[in-house]
């Protein structure tokens, strides 16, 4: 038979049996709330796709850099040369991140979209 167990040791562990449930119960919660799940994916999603925009940004903007330094101290030919390695470097660019580069189309049609119909009803 056990040992008689003294009423501190009896608090005690219903103290620990109400903080796990109190865990489970919050977890239970968490995955019944659709919506606060969904909004943590979002915030992912633009979290994930910002480093990627940020990235490609700075691949760009590196390049351009030496395009124009390219283009300045180049003769036609080499500015030229200068420039269609530029345009190439950014098409292998696109290509590689396919996700960044149609957010950034998206937003630019929404934004031409918008000026369109804000300049149609100006009309």
């Amino acid at each position: 038979m056990s040992e008689p167990r003294t009423p501190d040791e009896i608090r005690s562990e219903i103290d620990q049996t109400r903080e796990e449930l109190a865990e489970t119960a919050a977890a239970l919660a968490y995955k019944t709330d659709v919506k606060a799940r969904a909004h943590d994916r979002v915030d992912e999603i633009k979290s994930t796709v910002t480093e990627r925009v940020d990235g490609i940004k700075e691949t760009v903007t590196g390049r351009a850099g030496e395009v124009k330094d390219a283009a300045t101290e180049a003769t036609p030919q080499g500015a030229a040369d200068a420039v269609s390695s530029a345009a190439t470097s950014a098409t292998e660019t696109a290509r590689r991140n396919p996700l960044p580069v149609a957010v950034i189309a998206a937003a630019l049609a929404g934004l031409a979209l918008g000026y369109v119909i804000a300049r149609r009803r100006n009309v």
